[in-house]
């Protein structure tokens, strides 16, 4: 049953693939100007020889179906700006870094927020509840970027425990600041989400079975309560993950990291068509596994949505 439900799931995503790279080459190349726009020295013979040897002067149609036949080669095309580089080489060179902070953020938020969410839904009504909802709300209210500098300002400049800047691969010590500033608002999340779900649980009825009988809090919780208590958590873990993979270009410079985004940005601002395209087709691929994961991990945690 578990394979027949991860086989439809994973049919569905190449389709929703498919949707996003066609609605994305034809908005990129449709929007006015182009990636040689800008360039006002070129004669209109030389920009005639350019558009002809990045094949921009055959039809749409025609560009678009030589784009998915490289794309299913896995090729994403040279970078019209970049001279010499391909989309892929950038995308190697930056994809490490992004995904070591991001994944050591989508981590640390876990780890912190399910065990803040399980204490404060256990002192309901306490100091612990109150403390960990305020702070919960605050880290979900500030955006990284204010966020970011706060923590370089005080644990890099006031405190110099930690470089406020940079990356030196293999040096855990430089990922602190910026994995921790990734990690802030996602963990605030789960904290509310895995409180107000255990929360809910507690007063079910299976777990006022689980008490009359006689066993304590913690076994209670531990074998009955948390379980069910956790898939709001896991349906979030998708959309989290893909936010600390794909929206850390605040993060990355803040910190000066050599990531991703960074081409991006200077992909769109060039006109670079295959480069945006590259990080579009990066991105969504990487969403769409992401949230995969999280709906085989749903789906694991409750057999019913596999019945669906």
């Amino acid at each position: 049953m578990m394979l027949g439900y991860t086989v439809r799931r994973i049919a569905g995503t190449v389709p929703t693939l498919l949707i996003l790279v066609t609605l994305s080459f034809f908005v990129i190349r449709l929007a006015p100007g182009g990636p040689f726009a800008q360039e006002r020295a070129l004669t209109p013979q030389v920009r005639a020889n350019l558009d002809h040897l990045y094949g921009l002067d055959q039809p749409l149609g025609v560009q678009y179906l030589h784009y998915l036949r490289g794309l299913a080669h896995g090729d994403l095309g040279l970078s019209y700006k970049l001279r010499d580089e391909s989309v892929a080489g950038l995308i190697a060179q930056g994809l490490p870094v992004s995904v070591t902070v991001g994944f050591a953020a989508l981590v640390l938020a876990t780890l912190c927020g399910v065990p803040l969410g399980i204490f404060a839904a256990l002192r309901r009504g306490g100091a612990v509840d109150y403390l960990v909802t305020g702070l919960a709300t605050l880290a979900i209210a500030l955006p990284t970027f204010v966020t970011g500098p706060l923590l370089a300002l005080l644990f890099g400049l006031a405190l110099r425990w930690l470089p406020v800047a940079g990356w030196q691969q293999g040096d855990p010590i430089y990922l602190i600041l910026p994995a921790g500033t990734l990690a802030l608002p996602v963990c605030a999340a789960i904290a509310r989400m895995m409180r107000g779900s255990l929360l809910e649980t507690l007063s079910a009825s299976f777990v006022r079975t689980a008490r009359a009988r006689g066993l304590g809090p913690w076994r209670v919780l531990l074998r009955h309560a948390l379980r069910p208590s956790l898939l709001p958590v896991v349906s979030y873990l998708g959309p989290a993950a893909t936010y600390v993979f794909t929206g850390s270009l605040v993060v990355e410079t803040v910190f000066a990291l050599p990531g991703t985004g960074k081409y991006l940005v200077q992909g769109a601002l060039d006109r670079d068509y295959t480069l945006v395209m590259g990080m579009i087709v990066l991105y969504g691929a990487l969403t769409l596994l992401l949230n995969l994961a999280a709906d085989l991990a749903y789906g694991w945690l409750d057999p019913r949505v596999r019945h669906e």
